[in-house]
């Protein structure tokens, strides 16, 4: 019973602070696996993986992956609930609210404040991603080269995708993930 309080707890946090969205969570969620073990690092990459590939809002997604994996199908309905409960108590509180001070200079103001810390947030998990993704660290530091730094069969493939995306933008991105999850399995990715 404990487990269940704590998923939604950590995840009524992450909901509660991450301003901007499913990518917004992940300096949360790297935290939460370093503090109780649940997952690593690259178990985020997977869940992002996953998250992208699946329907639903990504933070959703991997919360209840998280879940899930912790506590099975109820660990995942709680770690859900708490991701999303700060969202539906402020929207609701805003509502009420927002309606009286819509035209207030204050509350312009915050909502402009709001939009570079979502964009840090989202670049900064972007940049983590990327680490974790392009980067083979633990064979560089088994090596010291600089050349083994470098995971280039994933970084050709990144750059592969991002050029066809930018070329072919009204290519639903689903067919990217779907090539890029071919890829991985026809090359060894």
């Amino acid at each position: 019973m404990l487990i269940y309080l704590q998923l939604f707890w950590e995840f009524f946090k992450t909901g509660l602070f991450s301003v901007g969205g499913g990518l917004a969570t992940l300096p949360f969620l790297y935290e939460i696996g370093k503090r109780t073990g649940w997952f690593t690092a690259s178990d985020v990459a997977d869940m992002i993986a996953v998250s992208e590939s699946t329907p639903g809002p990504l933070g959703i997604n991997m919360a209840t992956y998280v879940g899930n994996k912790t506590a099975g199908i109820p660990g995942g309905l709680m770690a859900t609930l708490g991701l999303i409960a700060p969202a539906i108590i402020i929207i609701c509180l805003i509502s009420m609210i927002l309606a009286k001070f819509k035209e207030s200079e204050l509350v312009k103001r915050i909502f402009y404040g709001l939009r570079p810390a979502s964009t840090g947030l989202i670049a900064a998990a972007g940049l983590g991603v990327a680490k974790i993704a392009l980067l083979d660290l633990p064979r560089f530091e088994e090596t010291g080269s600089a050349a083994d730094l470098f995971n280039w069969k994933l970084i050709l493939l990144f750059a592969v995708v991002l050029a066809a995306f930018r070329k072919f933008k009204k290519i639903h991105p689903i067919v990217f993930i779907l090539a890029s999850a071919a890829a991985g399995i026809v090359f060894g990715l």
